[in-house]
């Protein structure tokens, strides 16, 4: 039986469709699916029963998933055990990110503290929309992941990381940018105003919907986008005001495009945030450069990797199935 067979066997089942696990696997969907049927016939067994619908793992299907999580897992760690004694302690962090939830600078800082503690360690950063952020993780095509309102799950596991203030966005001309107002703005002056959003969907959005239902203060929303980049081009292009992320205004406001109003919730009501996570696969080793990457950007938290206990793995296995 070969290894890539089984591993096309893991994606199918963690994505609980053979299409899904298909293109995780980079192959047709008939490929993936005369993989697991030929693994069936080696098994002698029905791994998966595929008379419902939703179709189910069997009782064998769910120990053969576990066993080739481990096989996997297992033979990664000798691929690296290998590397390292070609290219010693040569670790790359592959990391995936939201758009803007760590400015490049920022994260050089971290790269070089990482070089220097970690002989050859390196760290690759890809940007992304969020679910690709989850995706790339589930399939271990990147290590961690920086995500904003983590929502792990079963699969996943989040490590609290920073929360940035939420602040409002204007133009230097907009009257909010006044001397009087720019110390800070109440949810309530907020009140009528156009409003560039994020797109309905996205954690964020729901988020500030949240916040403004709360303070009974309604805006007139005249435009939605999935990055924050466009919605500062959008406010420069005097379409309204936006609540962002201050952290992501910091060019804007060296340069005097934007301004940054702070936003003062009501007395006795929890400010608005957004919590940036860093994600990773529960169970899976972290190479060396992950690890000591984990511990620089929470510094005290001592992450450390272990095998997730068989009782854990069927947990999983019985959700999905």
């Amino acid at each position: 039986m070969h290894l890539e067979a089984m591993s096309i066997f893991c994606d199918v089942i963690r994505h609980q469709s053979f299409s899904k696990g298909a293109i995780s696997s980079a192959v047709t969907q008939s490929a993936a699916s005369q993989a697991v049927r030929q693994i069936e016939k080696q098994m002698g067994a029905m791994l998966i029963d595929r008379s419902k619908r939703p179709w189910r793992l069997t009782v064998e299907g769910k120990v053969f998933f576990t066993g080739c999580q481990e096989i996997i897992e297992r033979y990664r760690e000798l691929q690296d055990a290998i590397r390292q004694h070609q290219q010693p302690l040569g670790y790359t962090v592959r990391l995936a990110s939201i758009y803007s939830s760590i400015r490049r600078n920022e994260l050089s800082d971290y790269v070089e503290q990482l070089q220097a503690s970690v002989p050859g360690g390196d760290v690759e950063i890809a940007y992304m929309h969020p679910d690709q952020v989850y995706n790339q993780i589930l399939n271990d095509h990147c290590d961690l992941g920086l995500i904003s309102f983590a929502n792990p799950g079963r699969e996943l596991a989040a490590i609290p990381w920073k929360n940035q203030a939420m602040v409002v966005a204007c133009l230097p001309s907009h009257r909010f940018a006044s001397p009087r107002a720019a110390t800070g703005l109440q949810p309530s002056d907020l009140s009528g105003e156009s409003f560039v959003n994020f797109d309905r969907g996205l954690p964020v959005r729901k988020e500030i919907d949240r916040f403004l239902r709360r303070h009974v203060v309604d805006v007139k929303v005249i435009a939605e986008f999935d990055s924050i980049e466009n919605i500062k081009q959008a406010i420069e292009d005097g379409a309204g005001i936006a609540i962002l992320p201050e952290p992501t205004l910091h060019r804007e406001i060296k340069g005097k495009t934007l301004t940054a109003i702070p936003l003062h919730p009501k007395l006795g009501t929890l400010p608005l945030v957004r919590p940036i996570s860093i994600l990773h696969r529960r169970g899976r080793r972290l190479n060396p450069a992950a690890t000591a990457f984990i511990n620089l950007l929470v510094p005290g938290f001592e992450f450390h990797p272990s095998t997730p206990t068989r009782s854990r793995q069927s947990q999983r296995i019985g959700a999905i199935s």
